[in-house]
Formats: structure tokens, sequence, C-alpha cells
């Protein structure tokens, strides 16, 4: 992105009124997007977003604004109107942005904006016509891609002046299944920081299939029984719970505005001793990563639960200077429009040493998840409510009928701490994450997990 502007000029014109703290934004956004549904092309859409966001950190509060502007004079004149919400006097440091910034940007073989429309939306199509025609009962089919190149450049006061080029891609395939008066839905995404070479991993068919088939399969499936058992989560299922159930409640700013059960607890036992919980912003191709975060931190591995015990929480620059310690490397926004705020990038609970097969081995009765939906949580006490996507009953050790409509109810930390049995494997899943009105794209990971007894919901017996 090349803007000829004197940073050190723009940013000293914000802390005139005051302030320890200033930082600008510059982003430069290309996507694409096309939907189809109810087998038509439904909206194809490109462009370009661009604009400049600029704040000033005064007594541990923001003034924020941003403009789509990229001139100096622009510049400077959001920066007298930042700088006249500053109510704080501080000291002017004397520092001076470097002329040629720090680049970098993930490794990506076929650029998505090399590639032509027509073979973006040809994918769609082989995608949609895969579910349409494996079954009658198939009724709605909705197939999506996305994909981004974000080029951004972070100035601040600290002589700091970084740039990171950021792409991604997305697909994904929803399936509605109609048969008898049921109604089963199927969805599969695939994606990451990778380019058009995911669909050398993920052809569409194979998107398409695996939706279809989970649509088809829970419409034959029974309802699921409910009350207390054991529960196997598959690596499959992806780190959704993780995600809810402790994720949120590591971010700095919910850990000191109470607002998270984790609040006050370092160096405490949330977990169980087999539990290590991780988040890394550095992982190739996940969708949560980058090489630097959008206050220009470099992307990093935090070690968040390490053998059960809490060791720290996932910071930006404004909650890390209230803690009077670093940031981790996890200040994110949705786009220049936004402040950055505490956010996860690639959280997972790290592998263990057993057997997938064995875990499901050892429960006589229970609950084999393949694959989680959607859940909530209440990070002021760690209470949450899952959906089961795809589920199968274990009876004697072995994995039998599918079942559909499960949830799972519990409470995180001490489900965390009831598990007792950690697979050898790691699965993800992929999403855009939802905080304070911003979305940013996160990966959440786990391998097989044993919970010995968790509240299954289901129909009554």
């Amino acid at each position: 992105m090349s803007v000829e502007v004197d940073f050190s000029k723009v940013l000293k014109r914000a802390l005139k009124q005051g302030g320890e703290f200033a930082e600008l934004f510059l982003e430069e956004t290309g996507t694409s997007s096309i939907v189809c549904e109810d087998n038509r092309i439904e909206r194809i859409i490109a462009g370009t977003d661009m604009g400049v966001g600029l704040r000033v950190i005064f007594g541990h509060k923001t003034s924020y604004g941003y403009c789509n502007a990229f001139s100096e004079k622009s510049l400077l004149e959001l920066a007298s109107s930042v700088s006249s919400a500053v109510r704080e006097k501080g000291r002017l440091a004397d520092f001076n942005v470097p002329a040629e910034p720090s680049a970098s940007g993930l490794e990506v073989r076929v650029l998505p904006d090399s590639v032509p429309i027509s073979q973006k939306v040809s994918m769609v199509g082989r995608a949609d016509e895969r579910a349409r025609s494996r079954d009658r009962r198939v009724r709605q089919v909705k197939v999506v891609y996305r994909d981004f190149n974000q080029k951004v450049t972070v100035a601040n006061s600290e002589g700091l002046l970084v740039e990171d080029n950021r792409i991604g891609t997305l697909f994904f395939v929803q399936v509605v299944s109609v048969q008898d008066g049921i109604t089963q839905t199927g969805y599969e995404p695939v994606g990451g920081s990778i380019g058009f070479e995911l669909f050398e991993v993920y052809p569409p068919e194979r998107v398409a299939d695996i939706a279809t088939n989970r649509s088809l399969l829970m419409l034959g499936a029974r309802e699921a029984p409910m009350g207390r058992m054991s529960v196997v989560l598959s690596s499959e299922a992806g780190g959704t719970m993780i995600h809810e159930a402790i994720g949120h409640g590591l971010e700095a700013d919910l850990v000191q505005q109470d607002l998270s059960v984790y609040a006050r607890r370092v160096g405490e036992e949330v977990a169980s001793p087999l539990i290590t919980v991780v988040d890394d912003s550095t992982l190739p191709q996940k969708r949560g990563s980058f090489c630097f975060d959008d206050e220009g931190i470099p992307a990093q591995r935090t070690v968040l639960v390490e053998n059960g015990v809490l060791q720290g929480y996932l910071f930006d620059r404004l909650t890390a200077g209230k803690d009077g310690v670093q940031s981790t490397g996890n200040g994110r926004r949705e786009s220049y429009r936004y402040k950055p705020i505490p956010r996860m990038t690639n959280t997972f609970i790290a592998s263990g040493s057993s057997n997938p097969e064995d875990i499901i081995r050892s429960v006589q009765q229970g609950l084999f998840v393949k694959k989680m939906g959607g859940g909530q949580v209440d990070t002021v006490n760690g209470n949450f409510v899952f959906e089961v996507s795809e589920g199968y009953l274990i009876a004697d050790g072995r994995v039998g009928d599918p079942v559909r409509g499960a949830t799972l109810t519990g409470n995180g930390p001490e489900v965390l701490k009831q598990i007792d049995m950690v697979g050898d494997g790691l699965g993800f899943t992929i999403g855009t994450c939802g905080k304070e009105g911003q979305g940013v794209p996160v990966a959440s990971g786990q391998p097989t997990l044993r919970i010995p007894e968790i509240v299954v919901g289901g129909k009554a017996k």
C-alpha cells in the first residue's frame, strides 16, 4: 500500500491535546463473493474497501475516528478531531516513524485475485449440482464462495511501522433435506489463510458430499435420549465448545470488567491436568493466522492453560497497559472502522496421548459427538449450551445409531476439570467470531476428548 503521508506528523497532531499513545491503521481490502441459492447464482459481488482508523489512548480510555481519504491533509484533520476528545494531558514523546515499513505476509500459492470470476462461479456450480443430484429428499442447497486480500499498515507513536498482507479463502455448502415432515440441515465450511489451492485439498464435490450426507443421515436418526451420560467429543467436532466455554472468558477486556469466571485466577487449577489450551496465530494456513495483529504486534503462540493451570489471558495494547504486561498479539478489529479489542485467533486444546479408538472403547453407554453445531455461553459464570449437528449413541464401546436433536449443557470450568482422556490427534473448525458488533476470522481445535458425565438434552424416555 503506497501512501505519501508523513505518519510522524499526523501522530504528533493526534497527541497535541495530550494522551500516551497514538496509532494509525491503514487498510485496503479487496473481496469477492458468490452466493448460489435455489439452483441459481443469486449474487456476485467484488470490490475494494479502503480507509484509515486513528486512535489516541489516554488514561486507559480511547478516542477513535476513521475516514476514507489517504491524503495527509485528510489525516491531519482526522488527527485534530480525534485529539479534541482527549481530556487528560500526557507527555508528548519524541519519536519518528521509519520511512520504510517492515513488510510481511503469509505464503499463498494461488492468489484468488489471479483466478477468473468464471472459474470461481464454476466451483460454486459444481457443489450445487453435486448436492442436488444426490437424493430426491434434498430440497434446498446454498453454496457460498468468498475470498479477500487485505493489506494493512500500522504506524504508531512508539516509532513502529509495519505492513501485513493477508489473504483468505472461504467455501461452504448448506443442504436442507425433508422426509415425512422432518427437516434436517447439513453444513460444511472449509477455508483459511490460503489461496485458491484450497480446492486441491477440498474439491467442491467433496464439500457438498459431506454437507449432504450429514443432512440425509440425520433424517433417519432417532431422537437423542436425555439425561446425564458420558460424552466423547471427536477431533472432527472442532473446538466450538473450547472457543465459547473458555476462550472468550480469557479475553482480557472481559476479565478486567469482572465478566469472566476466570478473572483473578492465574496460577489456579481451572481444568484437568490433561488439558493445555493454546492460542496461536502463527499456524500455517489456519483461518485465524497473520504475521502482525491489528496493532502491529508480531503473531505469537500464547499458552493460556498448561496442564490444567491458568497461565494468563489474551491482551491487546490497551488491556495490557491496564495490567502492566505486554500485549499477546491479540488486538484485532473487523476493519479500519473499529478500534481493536482482545480477540482469539486459532484457539485449541493441545493433543494428548490416548488413542481415539481406545477413548470410544472405554465408554459403555454414552454419546459420540462427531460434529458440533452452534451454542452460547455466559462468560460470567461459565454456563453453556451447545447443539450437536451430528451425533451417535455409544453402546458397549462401539459407535452405534445416529441421533438428532442432542444438546450439551454444562459449566465450562467444571467440564474442563472432568475431562479424563485426551486423544493424540487434532482437528480444527473455522468460523467468524462475533464480539461487540465486530466479526473476525478464527479457527478452533481440539483432539478427541472424553467427558465422564455431562447433561445431554434430547427426548425424554
